[in-house]
């Protein structure tokens, strides 16, 4: 199984802020389409909450939460654990986000889809650093 974290970062490792994107990359967006379609997305509320209509369509949403709540379209996970449970029939995997959900995540994805942004841009959620020596391209 591909177990994946898909996030565009710019120099300063940041992802985010005010709880939306650093910048709109059309190109990215569509290539996170292409790449996510017809497989699972796992999110943090955050994340949920700042997608314009609610869960993506064509793939099947999970949404990190430590309490018992209901994501219009998602299904909800408590745990890391409860989401590889969930997930253990899935050929591939997306992390999309936020910075909680991508730094626990770390211990089990073997694939990263990373966004390179060549600015740094003023941030308040960050991608946590990985060591490019450990990762291939």
């Amino acid at each position: 199984m591909e177990i994946a974290s898909i996030v565009a970062i710019a120099k300063n490792y940041g992802i985010g802020k005010n709880n939306d994107l650093l910048c709109h990359l059309p190109q990215d967006l569509k290539h996170f389409k292409e790449i996510t379609s017809g497989h699972t997305v796992v999110m943090g509320s955050n994340t949920f909450y700042s997608l314009p209509k609610g869960a993506l369509p064509n793939r099947r949403n999970i949404v990190l939460f430590p309490e018992e709540k209901t994501f219009p379209g998602c299904e909800t996970a408590h745990s890391f654990p409860e989401i590889m449970e969930l997930c253990k029939n899935d050929d591939k995997v997306f992390f999309m986000g936020g910075a909680m959900v991508y730094r626990q995540a770390m211990e089990y994805v073997n694939t990263l889809y990373i966004t390179w942004i060549h600015h740094e841009f003023e941030a308040d959620v960050f991608f946590p650093e990985i060591d490019l020596n450990i990762w291939q391209e």
